[in-house]
């Protein structure tokens, strides 16, 4: 039985090799991406069982993703790798003043982009104890966002836990008005909801963190994480709510993926069998970690690693 399964898109990620406008820059660095991947990467690394979902092309690119993946030891038996389509790429900026660095995204007709309803084995699904859902994968065609719902919807009948990060990435939606309806359509097939800060501002009208969870609680939610960079996050339940500090960063290499640990050690800690404040506590070191390399994935932990640092 696998713990966790995710549906979503893999992008080979070409990372600056040195600061400066992208069209300058003159050596790129090779690397896994995605939102999705990089939970599944990092559960995985704690030595949970995990399966992926998608679609690649069996260009160079598709097949660099799908050994990368396999590598970490996720289950890729879903994986359809289809000769006539291409695989997403995309290329991201090297800064060294703490800030987010330039993105450029290479994902239009991608084969991800083709993924459907009827990709969906829910015999496979629902074998799984979680299931991880962003509002990526549901964003980036016609197709996707019905079969996040498919997955969701699939899971919380069979009565499996759900969790989703809002994700929002603005320029994948027709306008702010639908981003703000489907995500928050989707949020309501979730159990455990994890929007960032200024997401759940926009997302909710709300512009507390606890305005933002009594939002997504009253939508049927049983536990919602307002992370709040690097001043930690606050929780709230139906029986629980409070704040959990950062952790404390030297240097911010990289902001990209930070949201991504989070989810990792929220999600593991909360399957381990964990108190909320202590998932909390975990998604925000391995937050933290992320934050201080330069790829997507390269600061989660190993099960090890998490020991060591007493979490």
């Amino acid at each position: 039985m696998l713990d966790v399964v995710t549906f979503g898109e893999a992008m080979m990620l070409l990372v600056a090799g040195e600061c400066g406008p992208l069209e300058q820059v003159e050596t790129f660095h090779k690397r896994t991406a995605g939102a999705e991947t990089n939970v599944a990467i990092g559960l995985a690394r704690l030595g949970l069982r995990v399966g992926w979902a998608s679609r690649l092309g069996t260009d160079s690119m598709g097949r660099y993703l799908l050994a990368a993946m396999t590598q970490e030891g996720i289950d890729c038996t879903h994986v359809v790798c289809d000769a006539t389509q291409k695989t997403g790429f995309q290329f991201k900026g090297r800064v060294n003043d703490g800030s987010d660095p330039p993105v450029e995204y290479h994902r239009q007709g991608s084969a991800a982009s083709s993924m459907a309803v009827a990709d969906i084995d829910a015999a496979w699904l629902t074998g799984a104890r979680h299931l991880h859902a962003t509002g990526v994968f549901a964003a980036i065609s016609d197709h996707t966002l019905p079969a996040a719902r498919q997955t969701m919807d699939l899971m919380r009948a069979a009565g499996r836990s759900v969790s989703f990060d809002p994700n929002l990435r603005p320029t994948l939606w027709a306008t702010p008005e639908h981003m703000r309806s489907s995500i928050n359509d989707l949020a309501t097939r979730a159990d455990w909801v994890l929007p960032g800060l200024e997401e759940g501002r926009f997302l909710t009208g709300e512009k507390t963190p606890e305005g933002i969870a009594s939002f997504y609680l009253k939508g049927g939610a049983s536990l919602v994480v307002v992370k709040l960079g690097s001043e930690g996050a606050y929780f709230e339940s139906a029986t629980d709510s409070g704040y959990v500090p950062g952790f404390p960063v030297a240097q911010v290499v990289d902001t990209v993926g930070a949201g991504d640990g989070f989810a990792v050690g929220v999600i593991s800690a909360l399957l381990d069998g964990l108190s909320v404040p202590e998932a909390v506590k975990r998604g925000a070191w391995i937050g933290a970690r992320a934050v201080q390399v330069l790829g997507d994935s390269e600061g989660l932990p190993t099960r090890a690693e998490l020991i060591q640092a007493g979490l």
